[in-house]
């Protein structure tokens, strides 16, 4: 497959001030080091260094600068990288701040900085014009026409990398260079800067360079002039930021030089980000396109098992659970979001529909717990609310672990409570049928799904005596998979948990039971988070749950793997393989493909059931509401997924 994985290098070098030659030696010498990079961007004027000052009218000091160029080029010769670094150019009657852009020993583009700031501590107009009106034009370095201008992006045929250049003050003003670069094809920003430090502005640049990433839906390296820098009247810190589609990858500041900061960005996020988003626009300006070489880490074509390989030797960050925040603090905050927003989700149906009594199946598993606690939490919002739940055992399947959590929580938090066994009416249903009242054995289909459609039967029919509004308490994984019974656990009139990934219900109600402040409360949802998961539609074992969902199914964190990385970037297979070899390295490669060819087999032949949802609402980027995210024909074939499964 393509690999579009590209390292890239916010690199900063040791400096002398005004010393061309010494600066030229520490650039050439990481543009070796890091010779398994795409792309290495460097300071602002980092040939020359930034405080030179009036020393940039010293034509031995630009000539010198020119020369520099060809010497660095030469160390990107026979490699695959693009490097980035700062320099002063002349041309025509001026001087121009540039971002010289080298790759395979030549020097391909000189992009001039835009906006000069001449405010505060910063002077540059004294000595250096903007770029503005430079589109098109070529300067002469060395016997050779280098393109030279605002217009111009570096592009990679192979890897379909395009680069982008802005010089420092050019991200902070609102019309930024790089929006346009962006709009135009650009999935790579460079910005060469020299930004002194000042109390609180670390905390500015990062939030900028993480808002341009965002917005541009863009990787972004950021790479500031260093301490080495004169100290006259300024200080440096050699801040270094790499950051795609509004997260920071890395970030350093006041490190010891010779200093890179690295990341792996990956261009198919960004495109498919950027697709996704169709509010993202190409740009109508013209830029001109200059071929450079931008090599991906690892290879430009790789196998599954390579690409693992690959993840693992640059210990590529590939969360477990995707879905689940690994920090603690961040994972309780979005919980508690997570559960307020289902809350009010609730609520507001509750006062448009005028209904105030939420009638709710509690089995005693996880997703009835959590859709519990969010009509719990709708009564906050709405004191009228009356919740009346119902448990519905089936005597010889369902557990007395379950049963006892189930009327437990009931009592708890429940304004009527209920129990109504099942048994009967299953066995009245399979006999008119002419099915045998028992269990048939793996694959009776029919004798486990009456008793799901007798529930929500139940269910809505007490929703018509009661005049009450039935909360649905199906989870974005069951869905997925189609682990649910059409026209019974399926449907309801409201589903609070149709986006929520079954990795995150735990999550969630652990997060409630440590807040709720009520022991037997806490108590009892622990208890249900800690029983094995499963629909309890088949004969126990001696009481004990026999039935075990994740048997059948797969184990949800890995299926939960599949759906994320499938729905929100648009992982071919092969790619979302290799992701899950490297966040579960216990498994092979092959009981990672059959987990797979499971996962999409039963996605796409269980879209009908998705056609046909309930409104709910959405919580996360996640989502599978035919109204909503995820539009798709219920006959989709599945076949060319699974060919590549078999490559």
């Amino acid at each position: 497959m393509n690999n579009k994985l590209i390292q890239v290098v916010a690199a900063v070098p040791q400096l002398k001030v005004g010393d061309v030659r010494y600066n030229t030696e520490q650039i050439t010498s990481m543009i070796r080091e890091q010779a398994d990079s795409g792309v290495i961007v460097f300071p602002e004027l980092a040939v020359t260094g930034y405080t030179c000052a009036d020393l940039f009218l010293s034509d031995l000091l630009l000539e010198e600068s020119e020369q520099a160029l060809h010497t660095i080029a030469e160390a990107t010769e026979r490699t695959g990288v693009t490097a980035v670094v700062g320099v002063p150019i002349r041309f025509r009657n001026s001087l121009y701040n540039c971002g010289a852009v080298i790759s395979s020993g030549s020097i391909r583009a000189l992009v001039p900085k835009t906006y000069m700031p001449t405010y505060a501590e910063f002077y540059e107009a004294r000595w250096f014009a903007s770029g503005r009106g430079t589109e098109g034009e070529t300067v002469r370095i060395g016997g050779r026409e280098v393109p030279f201008g605002t217009d111009i992006l570096a592009e990679d045929p192979v890897t379909g990398a395009v680069l982008g250049v802005e010089i420092c003050e050019d991200l902070w003003v609102p019309d930024k260079p790089s929006t346009h670069a962006a709009l135009a094809g650009a999935t790579i920003i460079a910005n060469l800067s020299a930004s002194d430090e000042l109390i609180g502005k670390q905390e500015y640049r990062r939030e900028l360079v993480k808002q341009q990433s965002g917005s541009c839906y863009c990787a972004y390296v950021y790479s500031s002039a260093g301490t080495q820098e004169s100290s006259t009247d300024l200080v440096f810190s050699g801040h270094s930021v790499i950051a795609q589609n509004g997260t920071v990858f890395a970030e350093s500041i006041f490190p010891e030089y010779p200093h890179v900061e690295k990341a792996i960005v990956d261009l198919g996020v960004i495109l498919h980000d950027r697709r996704r988003q169709n509010t993202f626009e190409n740009a109508a300006e013209q830029y001109r396109r200059v071929p450079v070489r931008i090599q991906a880490v690892g290879g430009d074509e790789v196998g599954a098992e390579e690409l693992t390989d690959m993840l693992h030797r640059y210990a590529y960050p590939v969360p477990r659970n995707p879905f689940v925040p690994a920090d603690d603090s961040i994972r309780d905050a979005r919980c508690r979001r997570i559960l307020q927003i289902q809350a009010n989700g609730l609520a507001t149906r509750v006062r448009a529909t005028g209904i105030k009594n939420l009638v709710i199946g509690i089995s005693g598993g996880l997703d009835s717990t959590l859709a519990l606690l969010v009509c719990a939490e709708a009564k906050k919002l709405v004191p009228e609310i009356r919740i009346i739940a119902y448990t519905m055992p089936n005597e010889g399947n369902t557990s007395g672990r379950t049963f006892k959590n189930a009327v437990r929580l009931m009592e708890i938090l429940a304004d009527e409570r209920y129990e109504v066994p099942i048994g009967e009416g299953v066995n009245l249903h399979l006999a008119q049928l002419g099915h045998e009242q028992s269990y048939r054995g793996e694959g009776d289909v029919t004798y486990e799904n009456a008793q799901a459609r007798m529930r929500t039967y139940i269910l809505m029919e007490a929703a018509n005596m009661k005049q009450g509004l039935v909360v649905g308490t199906g989870d974005l994984s069951e869905l997925a998979l189609g682990w649910c019974t059409y026209n019974g656990d399926h449907m309801s009139m409201y589903a609070v948990n149709s986006s929520v990934p079954k990795t995150l219900v735990q999550f969630i109600c652990r997060t409630y039971a440590g807040m709720c402040g009520d022991d037997a409360l806490r108590e009892a949802i622990l208890d249900v988070c800690d029983t094995p998961i499963s629909p309890e539609l088949t004969p126990s074992a001696n009481g004990q749950i026999a039935q075990k969902t994740e048997e059948k199914i797969g184990k949800y964190d890995l299926n939960d793997f599949f759906l994320f990385y499938t729905l929100r970037y648009g992982f071919e297979p092969l790619k979302t393989v290799a992701f899950a070899g490297r966040a579960y390295p216990e498994l092979t490669e092959g009981a990672i493909r059959e987990a797979a060819r499971k996962f999409f087999r039963r996605f796409f032949s269980q879209q009908f059931k998705r056609s046909c949802l309930p409104d709910g609402p959405k919580v996360g980027s996640v989502t599978l509401s035919p109204r909503g995210d995820w539009r798709m024909p219920s006959d989709a074939s599945v076949a060319l997924w699974l060919a590549e499964l078999e490559q």
